[in-house]
């Protein structure tokens, strides 16, 4: 429960520090006085957004800070997952600088909205009057009738499986998109691949190739070149070698002599021996190279062959046909694999819409048990409430496809009056009659509901008389329960509360603000029988609001 406020600069309030009980806390005070302007500040600290117009003075920033009573809450686990410290008294602490900065603090720890909003949503439900158009949503029908039927933990399970089988379906839908894609291109692939795999590429080849061509397309040239080379080395009459070999003979008999000249013998002699291996080598190339055009014609068609495949996929060099190639394999290779991960998540998915659809059954199955008893509860409440021909039913039919909210479709049917036709809340009720039936269903759910605090914000717009008492005497009930808070106009709602805070406005130096005070006994009837007969009440008024004080005190 909310057990103490701290409001500095917030709109009409300069400073605001108040400590709230348990039970019914009823906030009354004249017609613009500010009332809903706690509401908005308490709304910072629940996550909702705000700016610098939020400020009473545009050079001081903005504090909001609300301490809970987590005690009997099962909400540490949220602490946790955020990481954040757990106190069984939290502080949720809001600043808005002058600037339009926002920051937001949890016992001291930065958090973001988001995080602060997820932790209030489990600690406060406000209830305004625009919340009656909530009536003939389906979301909120199904939280009411879940909430009453004890479904949240059913619910968690349900929908974690709901986001499982979503995201595999999505996951399956990629696939097998990304299958026909590449089925569509996968015999072009196969094609490439093939003609790319039998080509045998090698790197190495493709350079011997154009050596091979090379002297091939040059044969008559070389053999000539080579030819006429060892004809001068050994062929004509006056040739290399014998030319060497006379002037060895005519040397060495000389080289006994000194020293000078036989070194000059020797360095004839070596190149005698080098002119030889020469004349060998030449002779050999000679002979190897053949003018055989039916074997460069191979080649070339190889070679050509290899240039026409290089051209084709853009490749510089045999290297990157290579790597072409086994590109093609591996996009081969991919659509196998997605066969694969397609039968395997068809399984997977299978398995989870098995579990879903038994999941969405146990909720559907507990939602029929408790529309019955729902029905009759609401009803009931409704009827005290002064419309004494009240019907409500909840109708529920089943979907072909699951959805978050599980397998069922339902909507909550009304009329307020003897022999009226049901029919979809917002055509068939008055505002009047939102209003109190909004109250008949957090009254009902109240009991059965995990937040421990609830306000509303004049909940009691169009009722009087009978009626006004009766709206008292739930919200008193309601407070059995849980914290509850009540912005009211009526005296009879007034009344009943534990505690009693007014609101009032103040001008002072050309300033206005806003000030919100608990009272005491005898301000309270005061102050109800202001409520009764204007801001000068006479002393039957006072007697009246006393003894529907002491009345509702006793009650």
């Amino acid at each position: 429960m909310l057990v103490h406020l701290l409001v500095e600069n917030y709109a009409l309030i300069e400073k605001l520090d108040i400590t709230f009980t348990d039970g019914l806390t009823v906030i009354t005070g004249e017609t613009g006085a500010g009332k809903s302007i706690m509401l908005g500040a308490l709304g910072l600290i629940l996550g909702q957004r705000a700016d610098t117009q939020a400020l009473l003075q545009l050079d001081k920033k903005c504090i909001v800070e609300g301490t809970f009573n987590l005690t009997h809450i099962a909400i540490q686990d949220l602490f946790d997952n955020h990481h954040l410290d757990y106190e069984p008294l939290s502080c949720f602490r809001r600043e808005i600088t002058p600037q339009g900065k926002s920051r937001a603090f949890v016992n001291d720890t930065p958090v973001n909205l988001t995080v602060l909003k997820e932790l209030a949503d489990r600690l406060i439900d406000i209830h305004s009057q625009h919340q009656t158009l909530l009536l003939g949503n389906s979301s909120f029908q199904f939280d009411v009738l879940d909430s009453f039927a004890g479904n949240l933990q059913l619910l968690q399970e349900y929908k974690a499986l709901f986001q499982t089988w979503l995201s595999q379906k999505s996951q399956l839908e990629s696939l097998v998109a990304a299958e026909l894609k590449s089925k569509s291109d996968i015999d072009y692939y196969k094609f490439l691949y093939d003609e790319l795999q039998k080509s045998q590429l090698s790197a190495s080849e493709f350079v011997q190739l154009e050596k091979d061509l090379k002297i091939m397309s040059n044969a008559e040239a070389i053999k000539m070149g080579i030819d006429k080379a060892v004809f001068l080395f050994s062929g004509s009459e006056v040739n290399v070698i014998d030319a060497l070999n006379e002037s060895h003979s005519a040397i060495k008999p000389i080289a006994k002599f000194n020293d000078r000249f036989q070194a000059l013998s020797e360095r004839i002699e070596s190149a005698i021996i080098e002119i030889k291996d020469l004349h060998s080598e030449l002779l050999a190339e000679s002979e190897s190279v053949t003018l055989d055009p039916e074997q460069a014609s191979i080649l070339q068609q190889r070679f050509d062959h290899l240039v026409r495949l290089m051209a084709k996929h853009n490749a510089k060099a045999i290297e990157d046909l290579i790597i072409t190639r086994d590109n093609f394999l591996e996009k081969i290779s991919a659509v196998e694999t997605l066969e694969e991960s397609i039968a395997n998540l068809n399984k997977e998915l299978k398995h989870t819409e098995n579990q879903l659809y038994a999941k969405a059954q146990e909720v559907s199955q507990s939602r029929k048990e408790a529309i019955p008893q729902f029905e009759q509860e609401i009803t009931a409440m409704c009827r005290k409430l002064a419309m004494t021909g009240a019907r409500f039913v909840v109708q529920c039919t089943q979907m072909p496809e699951p959805s978050l909210n599980g397998m069922d479709k339902i909507s909550f049917l009304f009329n307020a009056n003897v022999g009226g036709e049901l029919g979809e809340i917002a055509k068939v009720a008055s505002g009047g009659e939102l209003s109190r039936l909004m109250l008949s269903i957090k009254s009902t759910i109240s009991q059965r509901n995990l937040l421990p605090t609830i306000i509303f914000d004049e909940i009691d717009a169009g009722i009087s008389g009978e009626t006004a008492h009766q709206v008292g005497k739930i919200l008193e009930s309601i407070a059995h329960n849980m914290q509850v808070m009540a912005i009211t106009h009526l005296p009879q709602i007034a009344s009943r509360g534990k505690s009693h805070l007014v609101v009032q406005k103040i001008v002072e130096g050309g300033k206005t603000r806003t000030e919100i005070n608990e009272i005491g006994q005898q301000q309270r009837i005061v102050e109800i029988a202001k409520m009764l007969g204007g801001q000068n009440p006479s002393e039957t008024m006072l007697e009246t609001a006393r003894e529907l004080f002491f009345k509702s005190s006793n009650n």
